[in-house]
C-alpha cells in the first residue's frame, strides 16, 4: 500500500507526540448563509471562524504549541490564538544604509559565511550560516511546506537570548517563482495581541492607565448610532477584561465583527470599507453575550477595543505609538501595519496564497468590481490593527518575544511585576485546574518552575506561530499561506518547530542580532 504524504506525516506525528486535548481539529466550514459559523473550537481552542458578509476568514483557532521530545520527557507548550485607522499607505522599513546581500561571496556583518551562492542545500545556507547544526530543521520544515502545499516560510530561533537560526523556505510568489527571503514580510495575525498587550502593561508602569480602568469610560462614554441602545454592562469592562478576553463578546454565539466591513457600512449609511472606529461604534449598539469578567472568549474586537484605549491615552495613532514608543526602543524598526490591496503593499511584503479550490469573493472596496482573492478584499486589513494588522519579518518578531521574556541577559522592555501580571493564571473557575491558560495577550503552560507563552495567529493566506519555551529558546514560524485545514497545518507546524529543536545536537555560539 502506498500512503500519502500527508498520511506519512499523520502517522509520524501519532507515533512520536500521541494525542493531546490542546490539539484541535476542526470540521469543515458550513459556507452556506451570511452568518458567522464556528468551524471547531476544543477545550484548549479559539474557534475558526468565516463571516459571509465580507467572505473573509478569520482563522486564529487556539493549537498546542508543541508536544515533543527533550531528553527523553515529552514537551507540552500549549495552545495559542488568532483593528483601527488607515495609516499614510507606504511606510519603508528602515533604510540605515545597504544591507549585506547573502549569496555575493562577500562575508559581510551579520553573515558567517558566504559561498557565492543561495543554495539551501550546500554547507552555507541561504541566511549565509552554517546549515550543518540545523540540517533537520531544513529538512523537517520543508516537508511540512510540501505535506501541505503551503509556498513558503521564514523562521527564527534564539537560544539564551542570542539569534542562532534564521531561515527562508521555498516561494513568497509562487507566479513569480521568487525565492523567499528571511526578510522578507508577512501579516502576523493574531501574533500581533500580545504586541498590543505589552504596549499597554508599558501604560500602566507609565501610570497613564490602569488595568482597572473602565475601557468605554477612558473612550469618553460614546454613544451608540441612533435608533439603538446601548448595553449598560459595557460601562463595566476594563482593561484587564480585555487584555484576558472577558469582556463580554462571544464570537461563537454572535460573531465577529471585525469582519463584518459590509454589513456594517450598510448599517451605517457609509460607503467603506469600515474602519476600526466604525466597527466600534456599530458594536456600541450591540448588546454583549456574556457579563464582563464572568467567562473567556477569545475576542479579537475586546483587542479593537484595546487599539482605541491607546490612542485615546496617548494622542497618537495606535501604530504610532506602538512602533515609536514600544518597537522601536526593543530595536525593533521594520514593522507596519499591512494593507489590504496588492498595489499599496511594500516591495518586501510577500504574496499569500489560498489553497486550491478556494473561491474568490466579492472585495470590502465598494470601488472595486471585480471578486478578488480574500487575502487581497476579502477584509479590510488595515481595520486589524490592534488584533492583527502588523506586518513583520521573523527576526524582528523573535526580537520582541526576547524583548519581553523575562530572562536573566538581556534587559526586557517591561518590568518584572508587569511580566508576571501579563503571564499569571487569571481567577476564572475555568482556569483553575487547567494545564493551560490564557493571560495578557499570552497562551501560558506552566513547566516546572518555568513556563511556556506563545501564541499563534492565521488569516486567509497567513498562518503564524511564536513561541517562548520554558527552557531557554524563543522560536518565531511566519508562513505565506493557509491550507483549508488551518488548524491541522498549524498543529503539524509546531510539531515540526519541536521536533526540529530537539534534532539540534550542539547549538552554535554566534549571535545573529549582532
Amino acid at each position: 500500500m502506498i500512503l500519502s504524504a500527508r498520511t506519512r506525516w499523520l502517522l509520524i506525528f501519532l507515533l512520536f507526540f500521541g494525542c493531546d486535548e490542546g490539539v484541535s481539529q476542526a470540521p469543515e466550514p458550513n459556507l452556506d448563509g451570511d452568518a458567522l459559523v464556528d468551524v471547531g473550537a476544543t477545550i484548549d481552542s479559539s474557534p475558526l471562524a468565516e463571516d459571509m458578509s465580507s467572505d473573509a476568514v478569520d482563522a486564529t483557532p487556539q493549537v498546542d504549541a508543541g508536544r515533543a521530545l527533550d531528553a527523553g520527557r515529552a514537551l507540552d507548550v500549549g495552545p495559542a490564538l488568532d483593528v483601527g485607522p488607515a495609516l499614510d499607505a507606504g511606510q519603508t522599513i528602515d533604510a540605515g544604509g545597504p544591507a549585506p546581500v547573502c549569496g555575493d561571496g562577500i562575508v559581510s556583518a551579520g553573515e558567517r559565511c558566504d559561498d557565492g551562492n543561495q543554495d539551501p542545500t550546500d554547507a552555507c545556507a541561504n541566511d549565509c550560516t552554517p546549515a550543518a547544526p540545523f540540517h533537520a530543521y531544513d529538512a523537517i520544515v520543508r516537508e511540512v511546506l510540501d505535506t501541505w502545499d503551503v509556498a513558503g516560510a521564514t523562521i527564527a530561533v534564539t537560544k539564551d537570548q542570542r539569534l542562532v537560526l534564521r531561515r527562508a523556505y521555498g516561494l513568497a510568489d509562487r507566479a513569480e517563482q521568487r525565492p523567499m527571503q528571511h526578510h522578507h514580510r508577512m501579516r502576523i495575525a493574531s501574533l500581533a495581541k500580545a504586541i498590543t498587550a505589552v504596549a499597554i502593561l508599558r501604560l500602566v508602569e507609565q501610570e497613564r492607565l490602569a488595568l482597572s480602568d473602565r475601557a468605554f469610560a477612558l473612550l469618553g462614554d460614546p454613544e451608540p448610532p441612533p435608533g439603538r441602545s446601548k448595553d449598560p454592562r459595557l460601562a463595566s469592562i476594563t482593561i484587564a477584561q480585555l487584555l484576558r478576553h472577558e469582556g463580554g463578546w462571544n464570537r461563537d454565539e454572535t460573531g465577529d465583527p471585525m469582519f463584518w466591513s459590509r454589513r456594517i457600512c450598510q448599517a451605517l449609511g457609509i460607503p467603506g470599507p469600515a474602519t476600526a472606529h466604525d466597527t466600534l461604534y456599530y458594536m456600541l449598539g450591540q448588546p454583549l453575550d456574556f457579563d464582563p469578567g464572568t467567562d473567556y472568549n477569545y475576542s479579537n474586537f475586546g483587542y479593537s477595543v484595546l487599539g482605541r484605549v491607546i490612542e485615546q491615552v496617548t494622542g497618537l495613532t495606535y501604530e504610532a505609538y506602538v512602533r515609536d514608543e514600544v518597537l522601536a526602543p526593543m530595536g525593533i524598526h521594520d514593522m507596519e501595519l499591512g494593507r489590504t490591496l496588492p498595489m499599496d503593499r511594500p516591495a518586501d511584503e510577500v504574496t499569500y496564497h489560498m489553497y486550491e479550490g478556494a473561491y474568490d469573493v466579492v472585495s470590502v472596496f465598494p470601488d472595486v468590481v471585480e471578486r478578488v482573492s480574500r487575502p487581497n478584499g476579502g477584509w479590510h486589513q488595515e481595520a486589524l490593527d490592534s488584533h492583527g494588522g502588523w506586518i513583520a519579518h521573523a527576526t524582528d518578531l523573535v526580537r520582541f518575544v526576547t524583548s519581553v521574556d523575562g530572562r536573566d541577559g538581556l534587559p526586557d522592555f517591561l518590568s518584572p511585576q508587569s511580566i508576571a501580571v501579563m503571564t499569571q493564571r487569571p481567577e476564572l473557575a475555568r482556569w483553575l485546574r487547567r494545564a493551560v491558560y490564557y493571560g495578557m495577550g499570552w497562551s501560558v503552560r506552566p513547566v516546572e518552575d518555568d513556563a511556556t507563552w506563545w501564541h499563534n495567529g492565521a488569516l486567509a493566506g497567513t498562518s503564524t506561530l511564536f513561541v517562548r519555551t520554558w527552557h531557554g529558546y524563543n522560536w518565531v514560524v511566519l508562513t505565506n499561506g493557509r491550507p483549508e485545514d488551518g488548524n491541522g497545518f498549524l498543529n503539524a507546524l509546531d510539531q515540526a518547530m519541536w521536533q526540529a529543536h530537539a534534532s539540534v545536537q550542539a547549538w552554535p555560539d554566534y549571535d545573529l542580532f549582532d
